[in-house]
């Protein structure tokens, strides 16, 4: 029985992920092809091309991407983010979740690097994020830190970290992309098992 359920667990364990990303697509691409089936059987009437509704939606986001890149989109942007802004609880939540993307999306200045954390005189590292390159802009007890980073130290198992405030010198970049150390936090750098010894 215990053989059984080790075989039952690496198989859940294998199909979960694929399962899980396969009915997220599926949800997309049916709400994508409903909707525009409503936008377009008005003016085509019975006839419509399958995946219409993916293409519509990739050219809906590609629009929005290059209104916001326009000199004029901060304003309009702020009007549509007010309502999200300043109601209590929403704004939180909105700020949170926007503020994470934006770390995420390409910037002039890349400051997206991945750091193994060692304070000096200890053996305990960590993996972390540099969030901020300089503490220019920041509340004046931070700002006067010199040759201090941002380093986010994301949580295992959970969404949530620390931010620490560290000198450039007890960080050393990594070699990984900030998704694959996102990805590898998540799950608390867990071995896959396959490089396991016996």
């Amino acid at each position: 029985m215990k053989r059984l359920s080790q075989y039952f667990f690496r198989g859940l364990i294998a199909f979960l992920p694929v399962a899980l990303t396969v009915y997220v697509l599926i949800l997309f691409v049916t709400w994508a092809e409903r909707s525009a089936m409503a936008l377009l059987r008005p003016v085509t009437g019975d006839f419509y091309l399958p995946g219409l509704g993916i293409a519509l939606g990739a050219l809906l986001i590609l629009g929005l991407g290059v209104l916001i890149s326009l000199p004029s989109a901060p304003r309009m942007l702020s009007w549509v983010e007010l309502p999200f802004t300043n109601l209590p609880v929403v704004k939180s939540i909105y700020s949170s979740l926007k503020n994470f993307a934006d770390y995420f999306a390409p910037h002039a200045q890349d400051t997206q690097q991945v750091v193994l954390l060692t304070m000096p005189g200890s053996e305990l590292s960590t993996v972390g994020l540099i969030t901020r390159q300089s503490m220019q802009g920041l509340p004046q007890g931070i700002s006067a830190l010199d040759d201090r980073v941002a380093v986010y130290l994301p949580m295992g198992y959970m969404i949530g970290g620390y931010t620490v405030f560290v000198p450039r010198s007890w960080t050393t970049p990594l070699d990984m992309s900030v998704e694959e150390a996102m990805r590898m936090a998540l799950i608390a750098f867990m071995a896959s098992g396959k490089g396991k010894v016996e």
